[in-house]
């Protein structure tokens, strides 16, 4: 049985499902720190946990970690990037970068706001 996908409003569609990018510094998640799980808005899944999300400073929700098996990668369209897609559903939710040093992980999901919802809680 399939998962029913959440409605999206235009801005959220072409984030989406035209991977398309929010402008930085505007997403409503990105100086967000409560402790919680930020889910899939697409399909609800959840993609990442709190503890894995820092201060990159580079206007986007930036995450050291996600949740196994939640985010899968794809060599982005201008092949020079890696995107990065709910693993449930192909929703677009940003990209990833390796070997910046922001944490001992030295990976960031940069990862749009428009892309995610979130539920407080540990």
């Amino acid at each position: 049985m399939t998962k029913a996908l959440n409605e999206l409003t235009p801005e959220e569609r072409y984030i989406i499902r035209d991977k398309g990018t929010e402008p930085p510094f505007t997403g409503q998640y990105t100086d967000h720190f409560e402790s919680g799980v930020y889910h899939c808005k697409q399909c609800g899944t959840a993609l990442y946990r709190s503890q894995s999300k820092f201060a990159s400073h580079c206007g986007w929700p930036s995450f050291d970690d996600e949740i196994d098996g939640a985010v899968r990668r794809e060599r982005d369209a201008d092949g020079r990037r890696v995107e990065i897609l709910c693993a449930h559903c192909d929703g677009h939710l940003g990209h990833v970068f390796e070997g910046e040093r922001y944490t001992e992980k030295n990976l960031r999901h940069c990862v749009n706001s428009l892309s995610m919802t979130f539920t407080p809680g540990d």
